[in-house]
């Protein structure tokens, strides 16, 4: 570990960091009274301190003015409320030996026009963004002297919050606006020349430099190549970087590539996910690094520590952001100082900490909850417990995780030869493999903690009678559920097509009726075999109860492969005639009916739960399988005494109801954790 490239120290002016692992600045959501940083807000960040990591920056796009908001997500930092709450957060942060910093920014068009002050949004010119969809006034002289002063206001009061340093967002924000030819097409001094554009840019860095002195750190989230006809080339980004660079009213660059201004180049360019390679821009920041002088930092996608350790190795970097890595687990470092680097949990890419959610992570349910729930699970030593987790997949591999970490006796039983259960179908679709990660990382552990698994064991009441145990997680999952559906003894489940159990025929029809994942993978599937005839929505888009990353990659994958959705029908009945089936449907909004024929009809409509065993069970325990609902969500131990030959029995998971994977962790974190 002395020899670690990841584990040295670095410095810049009179801050040191204590590795060279950092996580950057995002719009975590957790904000609170009128964008304030609050206890939750905090306790997020404090735990990535707590686990090692040497920088965390905090604030991604916290405005500076009142023009420049979202309907959530940001931090005020256009007012002196926020100071007490900066200094309370730098203090937690430091006493972990920590470093800490805050990203600023004008968002420019990229704001919103109809939400909090309900302002129009600015820009150098009147350039609309797809994105955010605002048409930006202009600013004038006025505009651009009272953001100039706003940037510098907010940047001392972060220094008067103790804060170490801070960034300006530069690319696709307000200071990338006037930077760009794509945005820029002012014909006064702000406007034309390389150095007209770099103007403003030059102006809000003198304010800031001005206002917080030489003991503070300055840098910019930097564009190394806007990766768009017209606009900033690697070379653009470069000569201006050495403007700014010269200026010397900057300490670092943190480089980031490409386009922000659409879903997709977002979640491509600037935050690449899963259906990305990983380090996407690796090389690129490393090509960055060698044109100028100044300390280099860079985040995207970078998930593992082969990775990490390269580009610092290697010299691409200064410092490595593993931003979602730690989202995904917080005591990356401490379990790299521990040689626990196989415990690591991995981050997969699935994009659910930048939804509607954000930023929980769809396989750390403790994420952004530390507040009230653990990262790090405590031992049970005084009551020993002998547990019993039926069924295999992610809710029961976290349960069986969970109550080992406890120090309880566990053993998983699982009906197939597998463990995983359905979460496996999802590597059916091409660039959602990955998501095994979530599988097998739950493997090793249970395996480290010394967890029985007892694979293709179907288990009956009286098997767990005769356990003695004194607790009973049910996480059996559900079957599919299609016994709403007249004739549905003539089509095929989702599930029945992924795993196998019925070959795909000729010419099919998939029905989606629920927004998730399965059915746009069978379709997928059918395609990449030729055989798939028309998908058919319920919703009105594809992946509608997905978050906006996982659904503009799917719109782009069902165009890649050439799949053209039938929009808001609803599948009312499935007959079979001489030649083949026939899928009737009605419209949602017009009830117009349709009958579409196919050789094979595959239908996804969620699960029903596989619950016989745990209705066999009821019975017999000592809390009649009834999980209490308000101590669950006080994170209170069940209330139930265990009596003589009983066991306190709940379920979780799918076994419950038709959910998803995160809420399946949630389940076992919150019952599993206090027992």
């Amino acid at each position: 570990m002395q020899n670690d490239p990841l584990l040295t120290e670095f410095s810049i002016r009179h801050v040191t960091f204590r590795n060279r692992i950092m996580s950057t600045s995002h719009a975590c959501g957790l904000e609170e009274n009128g964008g304030m940083p609050g206890e939750t807000y905090q306790r997020y960040h404090l735990e990535k301190a707590k686990g090692g990591l040497a920088l965390t920056m905090f604030g991604g796009s916290a405005y500076v003015d009142a023009d420049s908001t979202w309907v959530s997500g940001q931090l005020n930092m256009s007012t002196d409320r926020i100071i007490p709450y900066l200094q309370s957060f730098s203090e937690r942060i430091h006493n972990q030996g920590t470093a800490i910093m805050i990203q600023l920014t004008h968002l420019g068009r990229r704001g919103e026009t109809n939400t909090q002050n309900w302002l129009p949004t600015i820009g150098p010119s009147v350039v609309r963004e797809t994105g955010h969809r605002s048409f930006p006034k202009e600013m004038d002289e006025s505009d651009i002297q009272r953001v100039v002063k706003a940037f510098g206001e907010a940047a001392y009061r972060a220094k008067q919050g103790g804060l170490d340093g801070m960034e300006t967002m530069v690319g696709g924000h307000l200071i990338g606006q006037f930077l760009s030819p794509v945005t820029n097409n002012r014909n006064d001094e702000f406007g034309g020349s390389v150095k007209n554009r770099c103007r403003f840019g030059l102006l809000v860095h003198e304010e800031i430099r001005g206002r917080v002195g030489d003991d503070f750190l300055v840098g910019m989230r930097f564009p190394i190549d806007e990766a768009v006809q017209g606009g900033l080339s690697f070379d653009d980004c470069v000569q201006i970087a050495r403007i700014f660079q010269r200026s010397g009213l900057i300490d670092f660059f943190n480089a980031n590539y490409g386009r922000l201004d659409t879903e997709l180049k977002l979640l491509t360019d600037c935050m690449p996910a899963m259906a990305s390679p990983i380090a996407p821009w690796l090389q690129v920041a490393g090509a960055f690094k060698k044109e100028v002088d100044l300390p280099v930092f860079h985040a995207a996608r970078i998930t593992d520590l082969a990775t990490a350790r390269y580009a610092i190795q290697e010299g691409l970097l200064d410092m490595v952001a593993m931003t979602r890595a730690h989202i995904a687990d917080p005591h990356i470092v401490n379990k790299i100082k521990r040689d626990e680097e196989d415990r690591i949990r991995p981050c997969v890419g699935m994009t659910h900490c930048m939804g509607d959610n954000r930023p929980t992570c769809i396989h750390n349910p403790a994420t952004a909850r530390e507040r009230h729930w653990p990262q790090i699970i405590q031992a049970n030593s005084q009551h020993i417990k002998k547990c019993l987790v039926i069924g295999g997949g992610p809710a029961g591999l976290e349960a069986a995780r969970i109550l080992a970490e406890r120090g309880h006796h566990v053993a998983l039983f699982e009906a197939t030869r597998e463990l995983g259960g359905q979460l496996r179908l999802a590597t059916a679709a091409s660039w959602r493999k990955d998501v095994v990660g979530i599988i097998d990382w739950r493997i090793s552990e249970i395996q480290t903690l010394g967890v029985t698994i007892k694979t293709e064991c179907l288990v009956e009441a009286d098997d767990v009678l005769g356990e003695s145990a004194d607790i009973v997680i049910i996480a059996t999952g559900g079957w599919s559920d299609l016994t709403w559906l007249p004739g549905n003894e003539h089509v095929t489940s989702v599930y029945d097509l992924l795993t196998g159990n019925e070959p795909v025929k000729e010419k099919v029809i998939v029905y989606d009726g629920t927004g998730r994942h399965p059915g746009l993978t069978a379709a997928e599937y059918c395609q990449s075999r030729g055989k798939l005839g028309v998908l058919v929505l319920l919703d009105p888009q594809p992946a509608a109860e997905l978050d906006y990353g996982e659904r503009v990659i799917w719109r782009r994958e069902l165009t890649l492969a050439n799949i053209q959705p039938l929009l808001d029908y609803r599948l009312i009945e499935v007959e079979k005639d001489k030649q083949s089936l026939v899928g009737h449907f009605v419209h949602e909004l017009t009830e117009a009916r349709i009958s579409l024929p196919a050789d094979q009809i595959v239908v996804e409509h969620g699960t029903i739960p596989a619950d016989e065993l745990y209705k066999n069970l009821c019975s017999h325990s000592c809390n009649n399988g009834v999980t209490d609902i308000k101590r669950l969500l006080a994170g209170q131990p069940q209330s139930s005494e265990k009596q003589v030959n009983s066991f306190e029995l709940h379920r979780i998971g799918d076994a419950v109801s038709s959910r998803n994977v995160a809420a399946a962790m949630f389940d076992a974190l919150r019952l599993c954790s206090v027992m």
